[in-house]
C-alpha cells in the first residue's frame, strides 16, 4: 500500500498513527495492496479555496476527497483492482472545534476524517438517509476495529 501523508500545518499529529489507520481502513475495505492514497493536512485558507473551487461552498470544511480511479470496495474474498485511490485533504484547524464538541482529542477527529475521506474515495456518500446509515455504520466499524487493534498492540 502506498500512502503518502503531507502535513502543511503547524499541528503536530502522529503520522504513524494516521498511516496505521489508513492501512487498516483500506485492508477492511479489501483495497488492493498496490493502491495509492495521498493524505494532505492543510490550513483553513487553502481548504476554503478548495471548498469553493470543488464544492462551490464558502469557507473551510473538515475533509474533502478527490477520487482518481473510482475504485470500489472489494467483494468478500476479493480485492479491488490496483490503482490510484485518490487524495484526501483534511483541515486540522477546522477539526479542532469538532473534536472539542465531540469530547475527544484532535488526533481522534483526524482519524475519523481520514476514514470518512477513504469511504468517499470508495464511492460511499451520505446524501440520502439509507446511504448515510451505511456510510456512518461502516465508518464506525472501521474505527472501532482500529481502536480495538491498537489496545491489543
Amino acid at each position: 500500500m502506498s500512502i503518502e501523508i503531507n502535513n502543511e500545518t503547524p499541528f503536530e499529529l502522529d503520522h504513524s498513527r494516521i498511516l496505521r489507520l489508513a492501512e487498516h481502513a483500506l485492508d477492511k475495505m479489501r483495497v488492493h495492496p498496490a493502491a495509492e492514497l495521498a493524505i494532505q493536512l492543510v490550513d483553513e485558507e487553502p481548504m476554503a479555496e478548495l471548498h469553493v473551487q470543488w464544492m462551490d461552498e464558502p469557507g473551510p470544511t473538515d475533509v474533502l476527497s478527490f477520487p482518481m480511479d473510482e475504485l470500489r470496495p472489494g467483494a468478500e474474498g476479493e480485492l479491488t483492482q490496483p490503482g490510484l485511490l485518490g487524495d484526501i485533504v483534511v483541515c486540522p484547524a477546522f477539526a479542532v472545534k469538532q473534536a472539542e464538541a465531540a469530547g475527544h482529542e484532535l488526533i481522534e477527529e483526524v482519524l475519523l476524517l481520514v476514514t470518512h475521506g477513504i469511504l468517499h474515495l470508495l464511492g460511499y456518500d451520505h446524501a440520502e438517509p439509507d446511504e448515510e446509515r451505511e456510510m456512518f455504520g461502516t465508518q464506525k466499524d472501521i474505527l472501532d476495529s482500529f481502536y480495538a487493534k491498537e489496545k491489543v498492540n
